[in-house]
């Protein structure tokens, strides 16, 4: 039986080199896919890890309000603030679509917020029937200060929401402390009255190592694309089965004693390792030419075992599904441009192509079922979170059932057409 296997998987190696055209294509496309890829989504990657957006700042109060408002800008590590525009510049600038928004704080914000708290305090504490200061500001009628916000048209609802709802933050902080320390003074007190928040929060991670969660481009597009190669297998491999329909080589298979699953893993074990090859070979661009590249480098320290292991069920599912296509397929007509297809939906709505966590809900559920999420999940897990073999072992068992039901279908149905 080991013999016949053996011979099986020369026959495929064969058949391989007779295309080497073709072998090549297989290699080097991925190749140049996962740069070209890389390069245009980095900086994508980058925005989501929280590279600074640059913003317009225009400062018309120049005081302790409009001071600490840019301070809290500058700590939050996600904008660069830009000041030498003026308000007209800025609006045209950005509703051109060069910048993604300008703040503009009005004249008088700290003077004129000042002057309304000192009025409402000496109101509250008048109310209750305690002395003033007699020269303080008496009561003015609040009038609303305008903060302009320009955004660029393109901006999404979602960062115009984010970005009011800081500004209103620290605002209301600075007035509050404010508040805090009017009633300090017209108590008389020297007690420390500042509101201080009682909740704070503490952000817990299921990370084991130093890796971030959200991982970034190479992180992304190295296991993605290599998954991507592995299955575009299927089109050379259901295009040699639909070969050996018409020349022949299935009729003399059929005849000779050699059980028909042994010509099935003769073709599994051949393709499998080309899949290895491909995925060391994108392996091996991450590790090496993306830091020549100014791109991070790919971090395999550790996971190599593990990353190979997920290489090889996610090569037995594009293997499955290479003999199902090429089974059922009458001609090379129709096994290249459906299997070609058919992976290129299955890395669209696996992630491949965007990644899931960006998707619309729905597609993230609809993600669940295509075979190179299964794959690009177990990735995930070991780049990112250091798991082992026990936490990825769901997606393991997913890939390797796949496999199991895709040849089970191709034997039946071989088994049914000759029967006929």
């Amino acid at each position: 039986m080991l013999y016949k296997l053996w011979r099986s998987f020369i026959k495929e190696i064969q058949l391989l080199k007779r295309d080497s055209g073709g072998i090549v294509i297989i290699f080097l496309m991925p190749l140049l896919l996962i740069i070209t890829i890389t390069l245009i989504q980095d900086s994508t990657f980058k925005n989501l890890e929280g590279s600074k957006i640059p913003i317009i700042f225009i400062d018309n109060d120049k005081s302790e309000i409009s001071k600490n408002i840019k301070l809290e800008l500058q700590r939050s590590k996600t904008f660069d603030l830009l000041t030498n525009y003026d308000e007209k510049s800025a609006q045209n600038v950005v509703f051109s679509g060069d910048y993604q928004m300008a703040i503009v704080i009005p004249e008088n914000l700290t003077k004129d917020l000042n002057s309304n708290i000192d009025s409402k305090v000496q109101t509250i504490v008048s109310s209750f029937g305690l002395e003033t200061d007699s020269t303080a500001t008496k009561a003015v009628a609040s009038k609303t200060k305008d903060i302009h916000l320009y955004f660029d048209p393109a901006t999404n609802a979602g960062f115009k929401n984010s970005v009011m709802n800081a500004i209103n933050k620290m605002v209301f902080e600075i007035e509050n402390k404010k508040i805090y320390k009017a009633f300090q003074d017209q108590l008389g007190t020297t007690e420390d009255l500042e509101n201080k928040s009682l909740i704070t929060f503490k952000e817990i991670t299921p990370n084991k190592g130093k890796e971030e969660l959200m991982p970034n481009s190479v992180q992304h597009n190295v296991p993605a694309w290599a998954l991507f190669a592995i299955f575009f297998i299927v089109v050379p491999l259901s295009i040699n089965l639909v070969k050996e329909k018409s020349q022949g080589t299935s009729v003399r298979v059929r005849v000779s004693p050699t059980p028909y699953y042994i010509h099935i893993l003769g073709k599994t074990f051949t393709y499998l390792i080309i899949c290895v090859i491909q995925f060391l070979l994108m392996v091996a661009v991450g590790i090496w030419l993306f830091p020549l590249m100014d791109l991070p480098q790919f971090d395999v320290t550790g996971k190599m075992f593990h990353l190979l292991i997920v290489t090889l069920f996610a090569g037995l599912a594009a293997i499955g599904f290479g003999v199902l296509i090429g089974t059922m397929s009458n001609t090379q007509e129709q096994s290249a441009p459906f299997g070609a297809t058919s992976v290129v939906v299955l890395a669209a709505i696996g992630g491949i192509w965007v990644p899931v966590f960006l998707m619309p809900e729905f597609m993230q559920k609809i993600a669940a079922f295509s075979p190179m999420n299964w794959g690009l999940n177990a990735y995930y897990d070991i780049i990112l979170r250091n798991s082992g073999l026990g936490e990825i072992a769901k997606e393991l068992i997913f890939l390797f059932l796949f496999y199991i039901a895709m040849v089970t279908i191709s034997l039946l149905y071989e088994r049914k057409q000759n029967a006929v």
